[in-house]
């Protein structure tokens, strides 16, 4: 699975180039907001991030996709989602 270049593009300004994160595990209350860079995505640095799956079941589409910086999306990873 792996969403559209036109899909990246849309969820990232809807995101407002910062992490969308609400999940209650991760290191921050509400909204990670986290500020991240375009030409980082899927790096290990400041302002690095990935198009995450909400619904891991779900299909390559904006709705079912979120901007999250690096450190949250590695928290994904141990919530299962």
């Amino acid at each position: 699975m792996s969403f559209s270049d036109n899909v990246v593009s849309t969820a990232w300004n809807r995101a407002g180039g910062k992490c969308e994160c609400t999940r209650k595990g991760c290191d921050h209350t509400g909204r990670c907001n986290k500020a991240l860079n375009w030409g980082e995505r899927g790096k290990e640095t400041a302002g690095g991030w990935e198009a995450h799956h909400i619904n891991r079941n779900g299909g390559d589409v904006l709705s079912n996709c979120e901007i999250l910086c690096q450190d949250c999306h590695k928290n994904t990873q141990s919530f299962g989602n």
